[in-house]
């Protein structure tokens, strides 16, 4: 396994960044089989394997930005520079350690509280101590018929779960650090609060209906503010739940298509992103109780895989199966937000994405994570390119610890079945103008 890093990325089709014998390793006629490149895209998100099979760049070596990438979006400008002046961090060190949970199956969300590390992989949820790695629980593994679990997050102490039989499943956490059922939503109560009256029933297809508080199809994602709960499916709703009785609020047609991603910010904001290749946006008019569509956005030319909101949630970085990360910021003359560049690098279809401490995490089909830093005039680099997984990395968490202020820890799920957390050390770069700060690790 190889762990790549350095203070440059291209932001051109040639590359100035040397390894120590001043040469950069690739294959002089990188191909795929037609074969390979769908079987390392078989992930749940609808619309990704097709578009992910179109690139035919060396994985082996994705680290370097290759001309197919460069040419997914032309008429959004690149925000990559060689050693932007601002740099803060440069990656110091990283060391890697791995999970291999048994049987080994493709893991689809982790996700981080407090001390425990949350895996969910098919349709098991394994409870881990961070710290240690060592296991504390398993739960929901008699449950085969909820599907394959696609998102996990935490809200007023419980524990929510998105499932493929379009569930989602509510935990709580015991003294003896087991977890314990407490309803799936819709609750019964609250279908039995709606299911006379036929103006609550809603058409999901032809010759079926379902009552408006029910997702047709599996849940794909979750977010949690302020004691709210929203969910997106692949049925193309958005639906918003109050934790405290766990009541659904409002149903929304938010897209043309599957819905694979959202995030909300602490202002109450939601943004989603579908496989209708458009990103929108929902709040709350002033003096109004219900959700309404803000704005569209749309520049993407594939389906938006993942949606992450920066620290202060002015940025709004978006990743799809055309390999870009398209960075959004607010106009400050307006309320809506415009493109203002694209993070390109990876090989394939961006699959996750995480903002940590002005830290950008992005996973993708091309089996790597990258680690993005802001600079000066909104300029990014790439600090790293972790390197190891042997298939799709289909999830990912980072977490800053309290007591290393110059450590983070980024922990990546794949569909290898393995869970890998890295520690990335950073300090200060001495001479960011140097070819030589690029660095090899292997671990």
């Amino acid at each position: 396994m190889k762990v790549r890093s350095w203070l440059a990325t291209c932001s051109t089709g040639t590359c100035a960044t040397l390894t120590q014998d001043s040469t950069i390793p690739f294959h002089k006629n990188p191909s795929h089989s037609s074969e390979d490149l769908v079987s390392d895209s078989s992930f749940d998100n609808r619309g990704s394997a097709t578009s992910s099979s179109a690139s035919s760049s060396d994985t082996s070596y994705s680290s370097l930005p290759s001309n197919l990438s460069l040419r997914t979006l032309p008429s959004v400008p690149s925000l990559q520079k060689l050693f932007p002046e601002t740099v803060v961090f440069s990656v110091s060190n990283i060391s890697v350690s791995s999970i291999n949970p048994r049987p080994k199956h493709p893991i689809t969300c982790v996700a981080v509280q407090g001390n425990f590390l949350y895996v969910a992989s098919v349709n098991e949820i394994s409870v881990y101590d961070r710290g240690t790695s060592t296991l504390l629980d398993v739960y929901n593994g008699q449950d085969s018929s909820s599907g394959s679990v696609k998102s996990v997050t935490f809200c007023n102490g419980k524990i929510f779960t998105a499932h493929q039989d379009c569930k989602i499943r509510v935990w709580q956490m015991t003294m003896n650090k087991k977890h314990k059922f407490l309803t799936a939503l819709p609750t019964v109560n609250d279908r039995l609060r709606r299911f006379v009256l036929p103006k609550n029933y809603v058409s999901v297809r032809r010759h079926v209906k379902r009552l408006w508080i029910e997702h047709a199809d599996a849940v794909t994602g979750l977010a949690a503010n302020k004691g709210i709960i929203y969910s997106v499916s692949w049925d193309k709703t958005l639906k918003i739940w109050r934790a405290s009785d766990a009541r659904c609020l409002q149903s929304i047609k938010a897209h043309d298509d599957a819905i694979n991603a959202i995030t909300a910010s602490v202002d109450g904001t939601v943004y989603t992103g579908s496989a209708d290749k458009r990103i929108r946006v929902w709040a709350k008019p002033s003096g109004e109780k219900r959700y309404a569509l803000v704005s569209t956005l749309e520049k993407h030319k594939s389906a938006v895989n993942a949606l992450a909101l920066d620290d202060e949630r002015s940025v709004l970085f978006s990743g799809a199966c055309d390999r870009s990360i398209l960075v959004w910021e607010r106009e400050d003359s307006a309320n809506y937000m415009v493109v203002t560049g694209a993070l390109r690098g990876h090989g394939k279809a961006i699959l996750c994405l995480i903002n940590v401490c002005d830290l950008l995490m992005s996973g993708s089909a091309d089996r790597t994570v990258r680690i993005w830093q802001r600079g000066l005039e909104g300029k990014y680099c790439c600090l790293a390119v972790l390197d190891g997984h042997q298939k799709p990395v289909k999830s990912l968490t980072a977490v800053k610890d309290d007591g290393h202020s110059d450590e983070i820890t980024v922990i990546s799920g794949s569909l290898d079945g393995e869970i890998r957390t890295w520690k990335v050390s950073f300090s200060k770069p001495v001479n960011p103008s140097s070819t030589t700060d690029f660095q090899q690790w292997n671990l």
